[in-house]
Formats: C-alpha cells, sequence, structure tokens
C-alpha cells in the first residue's frame, strides 16, 4: 500500500513537471506576438523616417584640393622607338581641420503612427573648424601643376532632415553652399573655394549654421585633430554610444548636456575617410537607437559617437524581459499546490493545475496589449490585478477554503510586486533575481524540513512547523 502511494506521489510530481513544460507553449506563442509587435514599431519609425528623415550623422568640414601633375613617362610609339612624352595625372590631397568644434541643441518632439510614438529632433547645429597647412612644392619648377578649385565638404547621411539652406562662413565672409559632399556621391554639402598657389600657407577659419531634423539619433564623427562635440537637449532620457562616451554629461528632468573630447591619435577616422569609408549606414545608427547589439565597426565606416532620445520605458522590450520570468512563476506556483497536496493531503487536478497556468501565462498577453495603450506601470498594475483575482477566486473553491485561496493570491501579488522590481532594475535585475530564487528556496526547505520522503505515501499528513 505504502509504495503504491509513494508511486502515485512520484507519478504526480512527474505530472507537475510536465504540466509546467507544457505551459512553455502559451508563453513561447505570446513572446511571438510581442516580437511581432516590435517588427511593427520598428515599421513604424522606417515609415517615419522615409517621411520626415532617418537617424542622422554629420561628419566634416574636410578639405580636398584637386591638382593636376604633368609627368614624363617614356612610351614605345608606332615605329617602336621610345620616347619621352609628358602626361597629366590627376590627383587630391584632403586635409583635415586642426581643430573642430561641433554644438547645438536638439529640439525634441513626438509623431504618431497607429498605436506607436516615434522620437524625431531637430538639431539646431553649427560646426566650427580651423584649417593650417601647407600645399606641397612643385615638384619639377619647370613644368608646375595645375591646382583646381578646392572643395570644402559637410557630409550628412540624410539631406531631406535640412530644414534650411545652411549658411557657411570662410573667414568671416560668407560663401555659397552647393548641394552634394562633392566627393565619393556622399550626400551633404559643399562649397567652392578660390584655388590657392603650391607651397603656400593656407590658413581658414570657418563656420556652418543649420538645422537638420532626424529620428531618433544623431551621430558625429570626430574628424579634426583636435575635436570638441557639445550636444545639450530638453529630453531627459539619452544613450549615448559610437566609439566614445562623453568626457562629461549632465542629465536631469530638465534635459541633458553631453561634452567629448577627442583628439586624432585616439580615433581611427581619418585614416578610415582617406581608406574611402563615409558615414556610417543607416541600420548601424538604427541599431543604437534601438537598443541593439551594434554592428561591426568595420560596417559602421567612420567612427562615430552617438546621442540617442530613448523611450526610458519601452513596453515591448519590458513584457519581453517579464516573459523570460514567466516559466519560473509558473514552477513557484506549481511548487505551491504540490506542497498542499503534500501537507494538508489536499489533492489538485492535473487540468487545474493547467488553468492557473494558462491564467499566468495570460497575464503576459493582458501586459502586451494594455501598455500599447496605458503607461507601462499602469499596465502591469492592471492586468496583475484582473490575473491574480480570478486565480484567487479560483483557488478559494479549488482548495475548498477562502483564505487558503487569499494566501495564495498574497503569494502571487508578493512574486508580481518582485517582478516589477527586476522590470524596473535594469542593473540590479541580476541581484534581485538571485536574492528572490535565495528566499523562495530557503521558504521551501522551512516549510518541508520535517518531512520524512521516505513516508511520503502514509496516510497520516506529517506535521506543520
Amino acid at each position: 500500500m505504502k509504495l503504491a502511494a509513494g508511486l502515485r506521489f512520484w507519478l504526480k510530481g512527474a505530472v507537475v513537471m510536465l504540466m509546467t513544460l507544457l505551459i512553455l507553449i502559451p508563453l513561447a506563442m505570446i513572446g511571438g506576438v510581442v516580437s511581432e509587435r516590435q517588427q511593427h514599431r520598428q515599421r513604424a519609425v522606417a515609415d517615419i523616417a522615409r517621411s520626415y528623415a532617418g537617424a542622422q550623422a554629420f561628419a566634416g568640414p574636410v578639405l580636398v584640393v584637386p591638382y593636376v601633375d604633368r609627368v614624363a613617362v617614356r612610351e614605345r610609339g608606332e615605329d617602336g622607338v621610345l620616347r619621352e612624352v609628358r602626361r597629366e595625372v590627376a590627383g587630391e590631397w584632403t586635409f583635415f581641420p586642426q581643430t573642430l568644434e561641433v554644438g547645438g541643441t536638439m529640439r525634441p518632439s513626438v509623431r504618431r503612427l497607429g498605436l506607436h510614438e516615434v522620437r524625431v529632433y531637430e538639431w539646431h547645429g553649427e560646426a566650427r573648424a580651423r584649417f593650417d597647412l601647407t600645399l606641397p612644392e612643385d615638384e619639377d619648377p619647370a613644368s608646375p601643376r595645375s591646382i583646381g578649385q578646392p572643395r570644402l565638404g559637410y557630409a550628412i547621411a540624410d539631406v531631406r532632415g535640412l530644414m534650411a539652406l545652411p549658411v557657411l562662413s570662410v573667414d568671416g565672409r560668407r560663401v555659397g553652399v552647393s548641394e552634394g559632399f562633392g566627393a565619393r556621391g556622399a550626400g551633404g554639402v559643399h562649397a567652392r573655394l578660390p584655388a590657392p598657389a603650391a607651397g603656400a600657407r593656407w590658413r581658414l577659419d570657418t563656420r556652418l549654421n543649420f538645422v537638420l531634423g532626424g529620428t531618433e539619433t544623431l551621430a558625429l564623427v570626430p574628424l579634426g585633430r583636435s575635436n570638441a562635440f557639445d550636444v545639450r537637449s530638453s529630453w531627459p532620457h539619452p544613450r549615448f554610444g559610437g566609439s566614445f562616451l562623453p568626457r562629461t554629461r549632465d542629465v536631469g528632468a530638465d534635459g541633458f548636456r553631453a561634452r567629448w573630447q577627442i583628439a586624432a591619435v585616439a580615433s581611427g577616422a581619418q585614416a578610415q575617410f582617406r581608406e574611402g569609408a563615409t558615414l556610417p549606414p543607416a541600420e548601424c545608427l538604427d541599431r543604437g537607437a534601438a537598443g541593439r547589439d551594434a554592428l561591426p565597426a568595420a560596417r559602421c565606416a567612420l567612427d562615430p559617437v552617438t546621442v540617442s532620445l530613448v523611450d526610458p520605458v519601452n513596453a515591448y522590450s519590458q513584457a519581453d524581459r517579464a516573459i523570460k520570468y514567466g516559466v519560473l512563476f509558473v514552477f513557484l506556483t506549481f511548487v505551491g499546490f504540490f506542497l498542499f497536496e503534500l501537507i494538508r493531503q489536499l489533492p489538485v487536478h492535473p487540468i487545474q493545475y493547467a488553468l492557473v497556468g494558462l491564467a499566468l501565462a495570460i497575464f503576459f498577453l493582458l501586459l502586451v496589449s494594455l501598455s500599447e495603450h496605458l503607461p507601462f506601470g499602469a499596465a502591469y498594475l492592471i492586468a496583475c490585478a484582473a490575473c491574480i483575482g480570478l486565480i484567487g477566486f479560483y483557488l478559494s473553491a479549488v482548495l475548498r477554503s477562502a483564505a487558503r485561496g487569499a494566501g495564495f493570491a498574497a503569494m502571487l501579488a508578493a512574486l508580481y510586486a518582485a517582478l516589477y522590481g527586476l522590470l524596473l532594475s535594469e542593473d540590479y535585475a541580476l541581484l534581485l533575481g538571485s536574492l528572490l530564487l535565495f528566499a523562495v528556496l530557503a521558504a521551501l526547505m522551512v516549510l518541508t524540513r520535517r518531512v520524512d520522503w521516505y513516508r511520503l505515501g502514509a496516510s497520516t499528513p506529517p506535521p506543520l512547523p
């Protein structure tokens, strides 16, 4: 008899474990819904970027001086005789600023597309640069090279974001700008300057004022020998990324201000530019805004610094993190039922296990759907109240006591409160999760410390501690 009872006990334990694993199926389906909604939001961001402007990147100025050399080469003529002839060989010199100061204010706003909110901005920027260079001498005074009109170029990722014609001043004089970066087919603006003489020392002070619209992320490339970036905004939740973090930052409820100081010896941007790289691709900047892993540096071309206007409580990412704890919730609840069966000799049918497990899984679906219309905290509270109320009411009948049902409801409320703390405290999530698991294990060990596991089939239940 005792052997049969023990077998029934272990069979019931196996059934409980199987039910826990089966609950993974609806949890996985709800996780798929969350992923689908995240993709919908990414499409909303892309749609707004197509009609407004995408994630922006700004680089420059770069001074490019074209020239033509006349070189002597020996060629064999039609008669087979070698003769010296002169050919024109085109080339260009690329110069970077000695000092580069870029700053401005990002003025944020929110655009809606369906259920989704997308953060956009207008950057009222200013780029000051000073060039101090010496052009190469003619290699052959008898055949001087021809120097063309230099191009002063500024690269912009999405020129549709320019709200008006930028204003460029060179040595205090206003200079007209044309579209295009002036090289490599990159987008931006450029200006033509008077051709200098070979061997001349050239000093330029440039200033570009502009208003640039973009979506969520702004990237700046440190192409100067000495770079100073200063970005301000009234948005209180920035995310800094890229190759360099700000040297100083002030973040508060009224916005943020970040400053970078970057030397050319610490950045590979100049070398990357000389090798043919231009601005980071849009997908690299979009990943930074979305908080996903950055693309490899080789694919991101020039190494930028980035600042993104982020949502401090992303409902989809929070729900996705919560679902990862879903199986733990189900397992702990089933363990509670199992203890009731063990200690109180109160049978709970597998169907009842399944219904409670499904109610726990539905919580996460309610959380996702409500958070699309309400603040995340309010959606979490409503979903918790609905599921805890339903489970408490149901268990009052299953456990044949309103007090027991209320006790289980209180246990679930404590678990949901702990989960909310885990979701809000990303930096301390591992610590809080470890403490929670330790507390649960300690409670189980205290409750079962007097259980004689060799006499589980006895008709008399073990005494409560």
